[in-house]
């Protein structure tokens, strides 16, 4: 059911949405411990050529519900599906940053729906955040496992020093921009923070890419600090068909630094 922009998931559970022009669709699923807010400059621009942008902020972040539970890309993917469901939407271009791209990624190979028929994952924390055996990219675990530490002591001082990184470098957007994603980060829940830091490090999506059986573009940073470049050459060798689209000036926050040509290759992509 849909309440103005929240569309209610079960009881004590709604999802705060933005859905906001007219056309080809793209469903936004943000990333970690961000909220659809991060889209602005997507949100603004696309609209205006065609496109209709929905925004999905996950369950524990920015204004959605944030109850206590599991934190996973199961979890999530039962929540997208029920958010295209009520909204009856079809042909959709799922495009997910980050952790979000990794729920993209799951929710694309677990279910075979007829919803959605593109996927787009823009700096994607897949298939794998953290090295594993047979997978030697990504950051160690002890790193990780120093972040879900620190969000139990000073999670303040996390989502700074993960703000320091997430862009080109520290000057490279205005201190109001990075203090606006300081403060989104910040409006998530305590426990969503720590509980999807443990997904991410938990979690092995290479099964998943053999089963993607759409089309599927990869955008990627080279500069990208947290989601290493190999993360997408990975993909891009397992996903049948996608396309690997290298952006050499930005780093994570790539839909914001080089926005002019993300927002390009994204409707060239959506169609």
């Amino acid at each position: 059911m849909q309440i103005g922009e929240f569309i209610k998931i079960e009881p004590n559970v709604r999802l705060n949405i933005r859905d906001w022009g007219k056309g080809k669709t793209i469903v936004f699923i943000p990333g970690w411990p961000l909220s659809h807010e991060m889209f602005e400059y997507q949100f603004t621009q696309l609209p205006r050529h065609g496109y209709r942008c929905i925004g999905i902020t996950m369950r524990g972040f920015g204004k959605s519900s944030k109850p206590w539970g599991d934190y996973n890309y199961d979890v999530f993917g039962d929540d997208i599906e029920k958010v295209l469901e009520t909204l009856d939407l079809h042909d959709v271009t799922l495009a997910g940053h980050s952790m979000g791209g990794a729920i993209a990624l799951h929710y694309a190979a677990r279910r075979k729906s007829e919803r959605v028929s593109r996927l787009a994952l823009f700096g994607a924390a897949a298939p794998s955040f953290i090295k594993r055996p047979g997978f030697p990219y990504g950051l160690e675990s002890k790193a990780v496992d120093g972040f879900i530490e620190s969000c139990g002591t000073d999670r303040a001082k996390l989502n700074e020093d993960f703000g320091k990184i997430f862009f080109r470098s520290e000057n490279a957007v205005s201190p109001k921009m990075a203090e606006w994603f300081f403060d989104m980060g910040m409006e998530a829940s305590p426990l969503a923070t720590a509980a999807c830091l443990v997904t991410l490090r938990d979690a092995d999506l290479r099964d998943d890419l053999a089963r993607i059986d759409m089309p599927t573009a990869i955008f990627h940073s080279t500069q990208d600090k947290i989601c290493l470049f190999e993360l997408a050459e990975a993909m891009a060798a397992g996903i049948k068909g996608s396309k690997l689209i290298r952006f050499e000036h930005s780093g994570h926050g790539l839909f914001y630094e080089e926005k002019d040509r993300f927002n390009k290759e994204l409707m060239n992509f959506a169609g």
